[in-house]
């Protein structure tokens, strides 16, 4: 028997030993982190994305793998995931990662309550705190700039700016949207299906599928693409190369840096084309269903943006700056 030379790593084997023991005695033995991980991998590849599963092992496996890997369930406890997120990851860490992270552990404690496993979540309470990412829009003038310079150059994304801005659908939703789901008679948009470099075409984001109305401006663009094309192809708009590798931002910031309007991202239209239907009142219900937002806390980040709520509030103001119509001459005295 080889020799054990520390009292941590007899406390370990006699861990093992008792596990093996409870497994013979045909005893339940509790899922170690690493074994229930796996486990919640497996089942998450039945019902979600290929690259939600590919990004929990990835990021899970580097985080939080190494300090949790042998533990059984219980043993985690509130204080140890605290500990673990805030003391032992990487303290450069960006709290938008962190938050991510927590997030995930938390769904796979969950699942293991859904199961009976484990009585109470241990993420219970924690929370990260992240500031507030500055959201970028367009404004109207330099939307319309964005689009008029855009279709004079005849630049190759010129379509695609133009139906983001149209209609607000996410990139992955633009790439997947085929003829078949523009409906130019009842001028709709159906958005059922989305694309991912990791997982391809699947369902869309929030997992349900949503109607965008089409506005006479865009029915006239709509049906100009399509006789365009030709009837070559299926989907509404060119799926180029850079769009394929994720290089669509870059390829959109070049091009206002060029113009000189608002260096923008991709998702930024999206943005814009929120901000600009919320400013001009149409309703918090109706902008939520128009861009498949499921929780109400996330379209309001768009109105305080737009500054709706707050609109007019400083014609209430007790005083006002002095209006002055007359000339009037003051004799200094000598």
């Amino acid at each position: 028997m080889r020799r054990i030379e520390t009292l941590r790593k007899a406390e370990h084997q006699e861990f093992e030993f008792k596990r093996e023991l409870a497994k013979l005695r045909e005893e339940p033995v509790p899922f170690r982190f690493g074994e229930w991980l796996e486990e919640c991998m497996k089942r998450m590849k039945i019902t979600h994305q290929p690259s939600t599963v590919h990004s929990y092992t990835k990021q899970l496996g580097k985080s939080i793998l190494p300090h949790w890997r042998d533990m059984e369930l219980p043993e985690i406890t509130r204080m140890e995931v605290h500990s673990t997120l805030f003391e032992k990851l990487d303290p450069d860490l960006h709290p938008n990662t962190r938050r991510w992270i927590l997030n995930m552990v938390r769904r796979i404690f969950q699942m293991a309550v859904e199961e009976g496993i484990l009585l109470r979540n241990p993420t219970q309470g924690i929370q990260v705190k992240v500031p507030e990412s500055e959201q970028k829009v367009l404004t109207n003038a330099e939307a319309l700039i964005l689009l008029r310079e855009a279709k004079i150059c005849n630049h190759r994304f010129y379509p695609i700016w133009a139906l983001a801005l149209m209609t607000g659908m996410r990139s992955g939703e633009l790439f997947a949207l085929k003829w078949i789901d523009c409906d130019f008679d009842a001028k709709t948009i159906s958005v059922n299906k989305q694309w991912t470099n990791k997982g391809g075409f699947g369902p869309t984001k929030s997992q349900k599928n949503r109607i965008v109305p089409i506005s006479n401006d865009l029915l006239m663009f709509l049906r100009e693409q399509k006789l365009a094309s030709g009837g070559k192809t299926e989907f509404v708009l060119p799926q180029h190369r850079e769009w394929q590798n994720g290089e669509q931002a870059q390829v959109l910031r070049n091009f206002c840096t060029l113009i000189g309007i608002t260096s923008i991202k991709f998702h930024d239209l999206r943005a814009t084309f929120i901000t600009n239907l919320l400013s001009r009142g149409v309703s918090l219900a109706r902008v939520m269903s128009m861009v498949g937002h499921s929780q109400i806390k996330t379209t309001n980040v768009y109105l305080r943006k737009a500054g709706v709520e707050v609109q007019g509030a400083t014609e209430s103001l007790g005083y006002q700056l002095p209006q002055v119509t007359d000339a009037q001459v003051f004799k200094l005295k000598t």
